[in-house]
């Protein structure tokens, strides 16, 4: 695989494309929103930047990285790709629409992946004529720095098809783990239930979101608190996600926090809003 097309320009989306570019991939970011577009691209290139100048990669990385990188405003833009991987919102009819064009535009051997961090690779392999072809590809955030690949296998995929995702995956850098297609899969089966309760115990007044974040960074050695966390995965993400847990697992555990559809509802929807459970002045954006 030496083609990549990722479908998508946002935060997930522009960090998939980085560290394909970085690992020597001509990648073509897709999204049919110019504005979005040009914030992806100006993303890569600043967090490109911002790897040159702590030395983590040489000039001569970024510079090669950079000219690997190529918009595309489209999903024709995936016609001569060898992989495609989605990384739309959590929306699963949005994601099938996808699909289902990609499935007329990319060439008959392109592998069609998905970023979904919930939503059945089944369901959507089945809005397209290939589904021995269709995998989840569940990148962590921020891209560039998290190692998981959670490869998810649909009820369809084949074996070439998962052995081929591995082994990019670890071309990329990262470590793939294969787990089943189940809703939520691994990581976000056990993450979201602790952030929807860190939610609940900010709703019931136990305590408020920076200490409710400070007992669970210095008393459970979590790198981030959960309200944190959740802001930098954004609210409307979570809501999304614990949906699908809600809906597809029956259990009133997965129930989302009445506080978190207040917050999505409001916009407050974290890092990339500038309020979530915390504030967050331009330049911590």
């Amino acid at each position: 695989m030496e083609r990549i097309a990722v479908i998508g320009a946002g935060t997930m989306g522009s960090g998939i494309a980085h560290v394909c570019a970085l690992a020597g991939l001509r990648a073509t970011l897709v999204d049919a929103d110019p504005a979005a577009l040009k914030r992806g691209t100006a993303t890569i290139a600043r967090n490109l930047d911002r790897q040159a100048g702590k030395g983590r990669i040489t000039a001569a990385d970024r510079d090669r990285a950079l000219a690997l990188i190529e918009p595309g405003d489209s999903l024709a833009a995936a016609a001569s790709a060898d992989l495609v991987i989605e990384a739309v919102p959590e929306v699963a009819e949005l994601k099938g629409r996808i699909f289902a064009e990609l499935d007329g535009v990319a060439p008959p051997h392109a592998i069609l992946a998905s970023n979904t961090s919930s939503i059945s690779i089944t369901a959507i392999a089945a809005r397209t004529g290939r589904p021995e072809k269709v995998i989840g590809m569940h990148f962590m955030n921020p891209v560039p720095v998290m190692r998981l690949v959670e490869v998810i296998r649909g009820l369809g995929t084949d074996d070439a098809t998962t052995r081929a995702v591995m082994e990019l995956s670890r071309r990329l850098g990262k470590t793939p783990v294969e787990v089943r297609d189940f809703p939520g899969f691994v990581s976000n089966r056990v993450l979201m239930p602790m952030i929807n309760e860190a939610i609940f115990a900010l709703m019931e007044g136990v305590a408020e979101a920076e200490s409710i974040d400070t007992v669970m960074t210095l008393g459970m050695n979590h790198p981030m608190g959960p309200l944190a966390l959740a802001d930098l995965i954004g609210l409307d993400t979570c809501l999304n996600i614990l949906e699908v847990l809600h809906r597809e697992l029956g259990d009133d555990r997965y129930r989302p926090c009445p506080l978190l559809r207040q917050y999505v509802a409001a916009g407050w929807l974290g890092r990339k809003t500038g309020r979530g459970f915390h504030s967050y002045p331009p330049r911590a954006r």
